[in-house]
């Protein structure tokens, strides 16, 4: 299991791409599978561990990320080389898959973001043993050309979440300082109807410090409270207290684990229509989904209506630990199968 190079396994804080690599490799082991973690930092997991960097890298967002990320897939291939026995390889990182070859192994990669550009290049031009998966219908439908071989949306263990009923006077964010995360329309949003407002957010990198400066530190105020990142424990206890998740982005987002996280903690979702949301929130039971801010202002409203026990058990139904476990065990296994007969992976 190749995690990346940027966050600890699982992480403190943000870190979504650690936290279902964590996830997948505690829920194997306890399967009796034999699980290798290769990341940065230090060992937390009941997995083998191989360290790429002894600390998390820096330079996330910046010219440095290529260099990081090349290091990285680097002495990742070079630990997968050295290991007596390998089945299977599930990478989480960017450039590491592009190095498969070299190993011969047969190799999943998750995809955690959009593939438009040159990201959806680089999937196209992987070797022939890389098996990409899709976290959502969404990303899988924008770029169709993939070779897809599966489609698995991430999964928690719901009875991890605390769970709150009766809740707090305040509105969540919860993510990053990031254009297409929004925070300036959740700030307007909450505004426009009165509502105290909390934001937790990673702000570390340069172009989410531009942002904060010129988008998010002016709209800053009383009602307004900026914690900056939060750590685990944090971010549990704000999803559990709070009335409602706001989820404004302007991007075609591939999953969203926060979305998921929040319903856990009966929390309901206001999101807009875009990327995996659809797929993720049950408009009109665990949240509302609209096109404008507008829209946004007025669902608001609706929140004292949501069945907080809803929005639970509809996490626990469709985005478990168990399912998503399930689907790449299965992937594994038929994967390591072919493997000797070289047997293409027929598209699911």
């Amino acid at each position: 299991m190749v995690s990346t190079p940027w966050f600890e396994v699982p992480p403190d804080g943000y870190g979504g791409i650690e936290a279902i690599c964590h996830t997948l490799a505690e829920g194997l082991i306890q399967r009796g599978h034999e699980v290798t973690l290769i990341g940065a930092g230090t060992d937390h997991d009941s997995a083998g561990f191989f360290p790429t960097f002894t600390e998390p890298a820096d330079g996330l967002g910046t010219g440095e990320s290529v260099t990081v990320e090349g290091v990285h897939a680097l002495r990742a291939t070079r630990y997968i080389l050295e290991m007596e026995r390998v089945d299977v390889v599930h990478d989480h990182s960017v450039l590491g898959p592009a190095l498969a070859d070299r190993h011969g192994l047969p190799t999943v990669v998750t995809a955690h973001g959009p593939l438009d550009g040159l990201t959806g290049d680089l999937f196209r031009l992987f070797p022939r043993d890389v098996s990409p998966v899709a976290i959502s219908a969404s990303q899988r439908s924008r770029a169709p050309d993939v070779p897809w071989v599966s489609t698995i949306h991430h999964g928690i263990d719901v009875e991890e979440i605390p769970f709150r009923d009766h809740k707090d006077d305040f509105l969540l964010f919860l993510g990053r300082i990031d254009p297409t995360k929004g925070p300036d329309i959740a700030i307007d949003v909450a505004r426009e109807v009165g509502a105290r407002l909390v934001i937790g957010a990673k702000c570390s990198d340069p172009h989410e410090i531009a942002f904060f400066e010129e988008a998010v530190e002016p709209r800053l105020g009383p009602d307004v409270e900026w914690l900056g990142e939060v750590d685990e424990d944090t971010k549990q206890d704000l999803l559990a207290r709070a009335r409602a998740l706001l989820f404004p982005i302007r991007w075609e987002e591939p999953f969203g684990l926060v979305m998921i996280e929040a319903m856990a903690a009966g929390t309901p979702v206001l999101a807009f229509r875009r990327g995996s949301v659809p797929e993720v929130v049950v408009d009109g039971v665990t949240g509302v989904i609209v096109d404008t801010p507008e829209e946004l202002v007025g669902a608001i409203a609706s929140v004292p209506e949501f069945d907080p026990q809803a929005c639970r058990d509809h996490v626990r139904h469709r985005f478990s630990t168990d399912s998503m476990i399930d689907r790449y065990e299965s992937l594994f296994s038929e994967l390591a199968r072919q493997a000797s007969s070289e047997a293409p992976v027929p598209i699911a």
